[in-house]
């Protein structure tokens, strides 16, 4: 179908009855828009992730499947009296209330999944209503029955091949007359359970059906108007950008830019699917298209910011003149699920760094983990740092680029330099007090 459109709606763009009537109107005024993937409503997932958990206390779990529950009503109600809708919903949420009582909740990723799909499932059934309300032919689609993975819960990998036949066979006869709402985040393995696609699955979702459909874009809507060369809570400066390449864009997303997630851009580069990035709330303020190719490639696009650092150094004078001691190192991380951004080396010692969340169980420097690598050589880990890059085109062939960073950070205390690794970013990392005073003034003289 040429032309076609396929549009994701966010948590916080489907958070309530107006939110979503903003969002059908974008989609009823585009003929092309076909198919539409919605996120759970904002606040629903955090909730449904305390639920995951298990072993709540049950004052607590019948709390959070109230509170579950007044938001999704709470949209059905501005709708006025839909009996058949307030049913389906009443059993979307006693199916949710089974899930979270289910004994084998706290040990099953599966389970898990399951109980985290009813986000979605809720936000899908209600926003095709008030399409339909608008005068838009809508069906509410279980995206489970197209988007196939394999088992691995929680995270599962998409089957592409099935994935393209399923949307061939039970998508495409439909968009002659009506327009798919589907979920994000979700699929289904071979043997029908349930399955996530983990962090940025929405996006990666809606990508992976604009892929299979062969879509002419793919827009995704937020809070925000498209793409900025800065995160705008950190500096007033922060300006938008019209256009921007794959490249640029992932490498955005990778060094910690939270609009698009670089799992979400692989299936749109592999289909050549543009991808625009506006605001639900302003969709005439325009915003920020993503393409394979750019009129414009300047030297400095943007500055990005990942939080939550940590450098971890191991030191052996067997590295010297050696051969495998990488190797070995890399094996230790590669066993414990590890992997690695950043990296130097020197004589007798190498550097790199990962990411460290704060809570608890996730953390990845585990004991076990240090162990291991003390055996190999002496380790030291340190923490509360920030990792800045500045990401652009061809700064490793720039002149200047180096000197004009560096310049503007004579003030500050850099604990490592990478530069050259990639054609697209020079990055370094910091402490994390210091990190948003830098990315402001090193914005203003890039920028400014």
């Amino acid at each position: 179908m040429t032309g076609l459109i396929v549009a994701k709606f966010g948590g916080t763009s489907v958070a309530d009855y107006d939110a979503m009537s903003r969002c059908a109107s974008i989609v009823a005024s585009n003929p092309e828009t076909k198919i539409v993937v919605v996120s759970a409503s904002s606040g629903v997932t955090n909730y449904l992730v305390r639920l995951a958990k298990g072993n709540l206390p049950t004052n607590e779990r019948d709390a959070i499947l109230a509170h579950i529950a007044d938001i999704e009503f709470s949209i059905l109600k501005k709708m006025g009296h839909k009996p058949e809708m307030a049913q389906a919903l009443e059993h979307l949420l006693n199916e949710l209330s089974a899930c979270a009582r289910d004994a084998e909740l706290a040990s099953s990723l599966a389970l898990q999944d399951e109980l985290l799909s009813f986000g979605e499932r809720m936000s899908s059934l209600l926003f095709s209503e008030i399409l339909r309300e608008q005068g838009t032919h809508a069906i509410n689609f279980d995206v489970r029955q197209v988007i196939k993975t394999d088992a691995s819960h929680s995270k599962a990998t998409p089957d592409i091949a099935l994935i393209k036949h399923q949307a061939e066979t039970l998508l495409m006869p439909e968009l002659a007359h009506s327009v798919i709402v589907t979920q994000g985040f979700i699929g289904a393995s071979d043997n029908g359970k349930t399955t996530t696609l983990g962090r940025g699955g929405s996006d990666y979702s809606a990508a992976l059906l604009a892929e299979s459909v062969k879509a002419e874009a793919l827009q995704i809507w937020t809070d925000v108007n498209g793409i900025y060369t800065t995160d705008p809570r950190l500096t007033a400066k922060a300006r938008p950008i019209n256009e921007i390449s794959f490249d640029e864009a992932a490498e955005m997303a990778t060094f910690g830019a939270k609009i698009l997630h670089p799992a979400t851009l692989v299936p749109a580069m592999r289909a050549s699917v543009r991808v625009f990035v506006g605001s639900s709330r302003q969709p005439e303020a325009g915003g920020t298209w993503v393409a394979w190719k750019t009129e414009h490639k300047p030297a400095y696009r943007a500055i990005a910011l990942r939080k939550e650092q940590v450098l971890l150094t191991l030191k052996s004078p067997d590295m010297l003149h050696a051969t495998g001691f990488l190797a070995d190192v890399f094996t230790i991380l590669a066993r414990h699920k590890i992997s690695v951004d950043l990296i130097t080396t020197s004589e007798i010692s190498v550097a790199l760094t990962l990411d460290e969340p704060t809570n608890g169980n996730s953390r990845k420097i585990t004991e076990t983990l240090l162990d291991e690598l003390k055996a190999v050589g002496e380790v030291t880990v340190e923490e509360n740092l920030s990792l800045i890059a500045v990401i652009g085109n061809h700064l490793q062939a720039t002149r200047g680029v180096g000197g004009n960073v560096l310049s503007a950070l004579e003030k500050y205390n850099l604990r490592m330099i990478c530069h050259g690794a990639s054609a697209h970013n020079l990055c370094f990392l910091v402490q994390s007090e210091d990190a948003p005073g830098i990315v402001e003034h090193l914005h203003s003289c890039l920028f400014d």
